[in-house]
């Protein structure tokens, strides 16, 4: 059986979301036609006034609606550092340890040559230039561990070290509550590898 064209419409609109399928899509299609018409409204409202309303900041590409961003703004933030992120969710996520104090920059993608991703399609040439800076000491590669972020991680380190300003990257290993008998290889191998006296 066919749908009618409006619902068939917002099935495919959902799907069009990332890990929305078929079933999942149907399913909050017809949620959404079971809503009162002014949370449908209020909802749509809020899709298209984050759409029309959100920018990326011009100095570290995070997502905002304020240029330049708030915590590029901050002048209590560390400016001696800054935390190389693959996307805008990462900021939120380092913001909510509130461990970290520094400046970020966000590549928005990683180097991926099977994808036909370089470092000119991510904001590499935007993150050299801010290194042109006297006060940028260190920068921290907090890419994904992946192939594509270690790859990214490798590429950046290979620019930045000839300028003097340290490299790091964060660790990677296991999780805390996490058993040794179901990590993989490589996180075994990465948990080694940054092991730390105690």
């Amino acid at each position: 059986m066919q749908y009618p064209e409006p619902i068939a419409k917002l099935i495919e609109g959902f799907m069009k979301l990332p890990g929305i399928g078929p079933k999942t899509a149907s399913r909050l299609a017809f949620f959404v036609l079971d809503m009162k018409e002014d949370d449908v409204l209020d909802f749509a409202k809020s899709l298209v006034n984050a759409k029309r309303n959100l920018t990326y900041c011009s100095e570290c590409h995070h997502i905002t609606d304020i240029d330049p961003c708030r915590i590029c703004e901050d002048k209590a933030r560390d400016r001696s550092i800054i935390c190389v992120l693959q996307e805008s969710k990462d900021v939120i996520a380092m913001e909510k340890m509130k461990e970290y104090h520094g400046l970020y920059h966000v590549l928005h993608g990683a180097i991926s040559p099977m994808d036909g991703i370089g470092p000119e399609d991510i904001k590499v040439p935007e993150l050299l230039k801010r290194l042109q800076s006297d006060e940028v000491q260190e920068i921290i590669i907090a890419t994904n561990p992946t192939i594509e972020g270690e790859a990214t991680a490798m590429y950046i380190s290979r620019l930045v070290k000839p300028t003097g300003i340290k490299v790091t990257r964060i660790a990677h290993g296991l999780p805390v509550g996490g058993d040794l008998e179901y990590a993989d290889e490589v996180t075994l191998s990465k948990a080694m590898e940054g092991r730390r006296e105690l």
